[in-house]
């Protein structure tokens, strides 16, 4: 097929390109032009691909998996080229394929889904529901609303998607301080259902920063973190489920640290954990995360991985992701 013409933000990555397309079988070859890209160095690399073969780079990893089973190679194998694909689509697309599988699950992944609609700013949650409603012809927050059976972070989760419709751009001290005081009177004076009503109340209107502001401020005015005064009439479910969130709300790198610990180690029942947590925090903060990692546990986050998964090209790939310096 003969070359299109390229748009002037794609130029410069031909070269890489006809390498991808002719490394066909040597997924090392794959694995070094890809892992270390940027997220913006990604985007040209499928438009120019798109433009030189007339496929999605994606499109063409995905057949090299499908071929990769085929053959009866290892499951490793193919679980690189999964991986190689779920890398190379936006992260707004990624994370709508991630939410389906999280919804998938015989057992609803939910923190999946916390981190997603909790790590994300508000206008990139707009755009997960568009590319799940593209994709998968069906509406997010009402795939969430029909899980069954009942669940917590279930009502946890609509309350979030509901704050990304309302939240406002600019955080309000004033806000936070009366949030703050709102949660203290429920915990001091309120059951443990209609805390929880109070909590998913302000949870559905306030934005993420906001809500960080309000959790700082409980603290500072009451001389303790609000998670250590929640109603004991609260459901136990609720309780750690709301302390899963508000610990990926407020230090991030710390929860994904122990995300990530608990994958290699094989102690979580998220088998996912690893490579979802690996992509999504890439651009991110994964410089943050692997101090913190080496901070808890007294070791580079690549040499536990190098420790716990068999060595070949899905292992080297989320080395290259560990090591990856987070892009501005």
């Amino acid at each position: 097929m003969g070359t299109k013409i390229l748009t002037s933000s794609s130029q410069g990555f031909e070269i890489e390109c006809k390498e991808i397309h002719d490394s066909w079988g040597r997924v090392n070859q794959l694995v070094r032009s890809l892992a270390t890209k940027s997220k913006i160095e990604r985007q040209q690399i499928r438009e120019t691909y798109k433009a030189m073969y007339g496929e999605d780079i994606t499109s063409f990893l995905e057949r090299m998996c499908i071929s990769s089973d085929q053959r009866n190679e290892a499951k490793i194998g193919s679980k690189v080229f999964a991986a190689l694909s779920l890398w190379m689509v936006h992260p707004h697309e990624r994370d709508a394929i991630v939410a389906k599988e999280a919804l998938e699950q015989g057992d609803t992944n939910y923190r999946a889904l916390v981190e997603i609609f909790v790590g994300r700013k508000s206008s990139h949650i707009m755009l997960i529901k568009q590319a799940y409603q593209s994709r998968f012809r069906r509406q997010l927050d009402q795939d969430i609303i029909n899980l069954e059976p009942p669940h917590p972070l279930q009502k946890i989760l609509v309350a979030l998607a509901a704050s990304h419709k309302a939240h406002q751009a600019d955080v309000s001290q004033h806000i936070a301080k009366c949030d703050a005081k709102r949660l203290h009177e429920a915990g001091e004076g309120c059951s443990g259902a209609s805390e929880e009503a109070v909590v998913l109340e302000i949870l559905s209107k306030r934005s993420i920063p906001q809500m960080k502001l309000t959790l700082s401020s409980y603290k500072h005015i009451y001389g303790h973190e609000y998670t250590t005064k929640l109603k004991k009439g609260n459901s136990r479910e609720f309780e750690d489920s709301l302390k899963t969130v508000i610990k990926c709300m407020c230090n991030p790198p710390n929860y994904y640290a122990k995300a990530l610990y608990a994958s290699i180690r094989g102690t979580t029942a998220d088998r996912g954990a690893l490579t979802r947590v690996m992509m999504s925090r890439a651009d991110v903060d994964m410089d943050e995360i692997q101090g913190m990692f080496k901070k808890k546990y007294e070791m580079e986050l690549r040499d536990a991985i190098c420790e716990s998964i068999p060595s070949g090209d899905y292992r080297e790939f989320l080395v290259a992701l560990a090591t990856k310096t987070t892009a501005s």
